[in-house]
């Protein structure tokens, strides 16, 4: 058989679950995700988890002007299903559009909370609309994936709603019915909202101004954006974007970080917990020193959520050479609560990895799309020019798909989100993959979709570290020539010493040339026994 055709029959055959990071699909970008598990309405009695988040579809700019959700069943977490667009802001109480050309409010990071009334599972949206007059909508559903209707315009101004709820809302019902909402940017607010309005302060409370501090008052909170809030045994978690300090775990200052505070109070006082995620995917380089081995800033948003005995941090990573591309991914967490007045809530801090729900690690038999890398630098690390990023090195290039995502072929992610500009000294990594289900062979090969650059140069293939004197053991180079087709080709290096890698192993892509220029885009690739010339 020809060899084109047999690495894509090979394939289609191996078509990865959607369960590795990110965990949709490469072409989808729902950043500032909201997990929650809720009922299936058409399957009483089933419960799906449901990501509510922005939608980067505007692609210059943040977020879009409407808010998508995806969901997955909570016994299988790789199949994830689009349930379509649930909400857009475009007509105001009377049905005149808010724009006068059409194209509706820009939404931001949503939250969703839910109760029953009267019997019925009731759905409450707060799109976090950005559009002067129209902070504070909340939109209301029998169904958890919509859609939605506004439920607080006001009586007086037809374009206007009423409510205290601004940027980034986060809403939270307590065992006993009340209901709080959070919000703030650079300052955080919280407030007991009017259970029947659902947006309003209640009568008789007030603004809680500061909840959380901010950089300005405080060293150690230093609240940015991002308010989230969950309720853990008797322990109220509030999840934020937080600031970091100039020169902290070794780094410049930089909010793509995601902490946590809790208190035994819905309203504070609150103590400060940690870190859970670092989106730099903070590590070390060559000499030991502390850097940043994915984008060096960018903003978080998300939350934590436990499935079945797992506890689960949901993040985004940015993608490209800007902000406006960024993904929805997971990791897994240990969360320890210590019950009763004072008690501590202690969170583990997560690893950026490629892994996703994929705990066990990766299949390295089974095709992985480049995207998925989880660790990408330049010849000296180099990303300058925030918040619009210049980058030497390699990096995940963002790709979209134009149709319904409900009717997406299958297989259209074959060539989604490659690694590009992978210049002479760029490392590509990917955490973790599972050497303890590849199969027993004398011949295995690495083999790589990819399109040469014109350049001559090699791709060194190494587990556990990108550097020998560092631990790395070169499993294989693959060779590129200036004369190669510079169009999308099947490369192969067949590998050795795999015997020796036993259960969870990092494998690092390292990139040589003594030309300038990319030596080739990265689209795939897997480890194969029955690759044939």
């Amino acid at each position: 058989m020809n060899k084109f055709l047999l690495l894509a029959a090979f394939l289609l055959s191996m078509l990865t679950s959607k369960a590795q990071n990110p965990y949709l699909p490469l072409w989808e970008y729902v950043p500032d995700a909201e997990p929650y598990v809720f009922e299936d309405p058409d399957h009483p009695g089933k419960f799906r988890l449901y990501i509510y988040g922005s939608h980067d579809s505007l692609r210059d700019a943040y977020c879009g002007l409407e808010q998508v959700v995806w969901s997955a069943p909570i016994d299988n977490l790789t199949q994830w299903r689009y349930d379509g667009i649930i909400f857009t802001s475009v007509k105001d109480r009377d049905g005149n559009l808010l724009h006068s050309d059409g194209r509706g409010d820009l939404l931001y990071a949503p939250d969703v909370t839910m109760r029953e009334e009267n019997g019925q599972k009731v759905y409450y949206l707060y799109p976090n609309n950005q559009e002067v007059g129209r902070e504070g909508m909340v939109a209301k559903s029998l169904r958890p994936d919509g859609p939605f209707e506004v439920i607080n315009w006001s009586t007086t101004e037809a374009q206007k709603t009423d409510g205290v709820l601004r940027f980034d809302p986060a809403v939270f019902i307590d065992d006993d019915g009340r209901v709080y909402g959070y919000w703030g940017f650079q300052q955080s607010f919280g407030a007991e909202l009017d259970p029947v309005t659902m947006a309003t302060v209640k009568e008789g409370t007030e603004i809680v101004t500061d909840l959380i501090p901010n950089l300005g008052q405080d060293d150690t909170f230093r609240f940015f954006e991002a308010s989230s809030i969950r309720k853990i045994k008797d322990k109220y978690v509030f999840i934020y974007s937080r600031q970091t300090r100039n020169g902290e775990f070794g780094l410049g200052s930089s909010h793509y970080t995601l902490a946590y505070a809790y208190s035994d109070s819905p309203l504070g006082p609150f103590t400060y917990g940690g870190t859970i995620i670092d989106g730099r995917a903070r590590g070390v380089d060559h000499d030991g020193n502390p850097t940043y081995t994915a984008h060096p800033d960018g903003n978080t948003h998300g939350s934590i959520i436990e499935i079945d005995g797992q506890w689960w941090v949901f993040y985004h990573r940015q993608t490209g050479t800007s902000e406006y591309s960024r993904q929805a991914t997971v990791e897994p967490i240990t969360v320890e609560v210590e019950e009763g007045p004072g008690g501590k809530v202690t969170i583990s801090e997560a690893e950026y990895t490629s892994m996703g729900f994929l705990t066990n690690g990766l299949n390295p038999c089974q095709r992985q799309m480049a995207g998925i890398a989880c660790y990408y630098t330049g010849p000296n690390g180099s990303w300058e020019s925030f918040p619009t990023f210049f980058h030497s090195g390699s990096y995940v290039q963002p790709t979209y798909y134009e149709g319904n995502p409900a009717e997406a072929p299958s297989d259209f992610d074959l060539h989604s989100c490659p690694v590009v500009n992978n210049t002479s000294g760029s490392v590509v990594g990917y955490k973790y993959f599972n050497f303890d289900i590849l199969p027993e062979s004398d011949h295995i090969d690495a083999v790589f979709t990819l399109q040469p650059g014109g350049l001559d140069g090699s791709i060194t293939i190494l587990a556990g570290s990108p550097w020998t004197d560092r631990g790395g053991m070169v499993l294989g180079t693959l060779e590129l020539t200036s004369d190669m087709s510079q169009t999308i080709i099947p490369c192969h290096v067949t590998l050795s010493g795999l015997s020796q890698l036993k259960g969870k192993q990092a494998v690092y892509l390292v990139f040589q040339s003594t030309q300038n220029g990319s030596l080739c885009t990265l689209h795939h690739f897997q480890l194969s026994t029955t690759w044939q010339e």
